[in-house]
């Protein structure tokens, strides 16, 4: 029988250390228990972390939901810190969520109610654990889980996240060398390696990106991380990938989720595609009703509970940033592993923070069902390169127009500023310096008369030719202030290898036009009167992509780079344009 009593924060808390559980394949993972210091049986949320139950930064929950009459489980994943086995990503965590959540439901203190929450690798165990259907789970909190390693993760659209993988994985690398015993003596060259070795995933030096062949990083971090060297080994999106892509199993989900992304996070493609994928193909009607989607506009913060209006570059988004998710999270767990009538369920689905307003704004659906999808066409008299160049960004369709060219050098790539990365300055930074460069194309609209919303998913339909048998191009949507600040909204690249297939890729006839479709992901932007709107396009965004060496060879194996000649078309015949879901106002 639901009830309408809230839970608060009445207990004091018991901690019970390193419980032992044992998985079907007869591995010791451990675990630290987090429970009310009160009689009587409670709900369970399961926490698990590659990171160190003990030291993690990001586990909020244990100090929060405890003493509001849940038992919190903090599990060490396997083959970190102290569980036993061996960590390779992914892999294990669909069959050892599964364990570890029935293991929970029956400890002395559970009353066999279990959910889960996290985020990032602790987001992406509680997906891979949905599909497994264990019996005792009821209800998932997943914040800003990766589930679509090759197309939007480790690659995006076949191009490498050089920056983000780098940065991590030898971070990852650390424990596996103390495990090893081989730490104290690679330390040194692992800390070599970066600008901030004090920092947990730091950037590298800025001439140890520029190492070639790629492959030579999993040489480098064969002790500490083992499995880096299957990455690059596997450049196109085949089994390998696909075993562990979420995206091919939403139909044996069965669970309510409260999903929690961010417009800016490193992993925002894969929070709407599992939100919208369950809504349509759940295991049930009740599943796919109970679905809920929250889309904040920070980056890939740690923790997100912690609320901020900060944390994205420059720009701070106002008071109505300040987010408590962890109450949010209170009431959905609430209404599922308590009984209680918390209200969740006669909410609307969808909570977005709309940029530019910075204001939450509740929804019924993603993609908005009201959404004007708008081609804005690139035009130009054949100098579009940089801010001194005569790109426009019109509604009209191009006429005859002489197409606009530049040289992609990767000896001399657009260095990356900003965006949805990890591992990197992540969020808003000025674009100016970027879009000084000649090998920048830069396509401005007219001033805004007044506000103009894109919320949802954005595209670039690209006819673009080269003198490279492959080669990459990236584009990027800007919001331009009336002072001249160039705030960057969203961004996308395509390797032109992978124009047609991520699995079967083809490489170009030098010089023929192709048709590209750039996803840039989506937003909730509102551009002020008086700004305007921006679109630049280049081939490269260094260290955060690798760069294309333009040759055509092998992925990873290159230590020669060559120049490409880019054209780029915008006429009746080839009419290069953004596509912008536009929200009425």
């Amino acid at each position: 029988m639901a009830t309408t009593q809230r839970s608060e924060a009445v207990h004091r808390v018991v901690i019970e250390r390193d419980l032992p559980m044992r998985t079907r394949d007869g591995v010791t993972l451990y675990a630290d228990v987090y429970r009310p210091d009160a009689p009587g049986r409670f709900p369970v949320l399961v926490v698990r972390t590659p990171y160190d139950k003990s030291q993690d930064m990001a586990l909020t929950e244990k100090d929060y939901f405890p003493s509001r009459g849940y038992l919190v489980v903090v599990q060490d994943t396997r083959g970190r810190f102290r569980s036993a086995g061996e960590f390779y990503p992914f892999i294990h965590e669909a069959q050892d969520g599964y364990d570890t959540i029935e293991w929970a439901a029956g400890l002395p203190w559970s009353d066999g109610n279990v959910g889960t929450v996290g985020q990032s690798y602790l987001g992406l165990v509680q997906y891979f654990a949905a599909p497994q259907r264990p019996p005792h789970l009821k209800a998932m909190s997943p914040v800003s889980g990766p589930v679509t390693y090759f197309e939007n993760c480790a690659y995006r659209r076949g191009v490498f996240e050089l920056g983000w993988m780098l940065a991590y994985f030898t971070f990852m690398a650390r424990n596996t060398l103390e495990r090893k015993g081989l730490y104290e003596q690679q330390r040194p060259i692992l800390d070599s390696y970066l600008s901030h070795p004090e920092v947990p995933i730091s950037p590298f030096k800025k001439e140890v990106y520029r190492h070639l062949p790629l492959r030579d990083w999993g040489e480098r971090l064969k002790d500490g991380a083992p499995y880096f060297a299957d990455f690059p080994q596997h450049p196109t999106d085949g089994p390998y990938w696909q075993a562990t892509d979420l995206r091919r199993q939403l139909h044996d989900v069965n669970v309510p989720m409260f999903h929690v992304g961010s417009w800016y996070d490193a992993f925002q493609y894969d929070t709407l595609t599992l939100f919208t994928g369950l809504r349509e193909r759940a295991m049930t009607p009740a599943a796919r009703r109970s679905q809920k989607l929250l889309m904040g506009p920070w980056g890939h913060l740690l923790p997100y509970a912690v609320p901020t209006s900060r944390g994205t570059g420059d720009i701070d988004f106002g008071p109505e940033a300040l987010l408590e998710l962890h109450a949010l999270q209170l009431r959905w767990f609430d209404q599922f592993l308590k009984g209680v009538n918390s209200g969740v369920l006669d909410e609307a689905p969808v909570r977005l923070f709309v940029m530019g307003d910075n204001r939450w704004r509740d929804e019924n659906e993603w993609p908005l069902a009201r959404t004007q999808y708008t081609k804005a066409y690139l035009h130009s008299a054949g100098k579009a390169n940089s801010l001194r160049g005569n790109g426009r960004l019109l509604l009209a369709v191009p006429g005859e127009e002489q197409p606009d060219q530049y040289i992609y050098d990767p000896q001399d790539p657009v260095p990356t500023r900003g965006g949805s990365t990890l591992g990197l300055a992540m969020g808003v930074f000025d674009q100016t310096k970027i879009e000084e460069r000649d090998d920048v194309l830069v396509y401005t609209s007219d001033v805004l008369p007044t506000d103009l919303e894109i919320t949802g998913p954005i595209a670039l339909k690209l006819f673009a030719a080269s003198s490279a048998p492959d080669t990459d191009f990236t584009a990027k949507l800007v919001d331009v202030r009336p002072d001249g600040y160039a705030q960057n909204i969203a961004e996308g690249v395509i390797r032109a290898r992978f124009r047609e297939s991520l699995t079967s890729p083809t490489l170009l006839t030098p010089e023929k036009v192709y048709e590209y479709t750039i996803d840039l992901w989506a937003t909730s932007q509102v551009f002020k009167a008086g700004h305007c709107l921006r679109l630049e396009v280049s081939s490269s965004n260094f260290p955060r992509y690798d760069r294309n060496p333009n040759t055509g060879h092998d992925f990873a194996a290159d230590t020669e780079l060559q120049t490409a000649q880019q054209t780029i078309f915008h006429d009746p015949r080839y009419p290069s344009h953004l596509i912008m879901p536009v929200i009425p106002r």
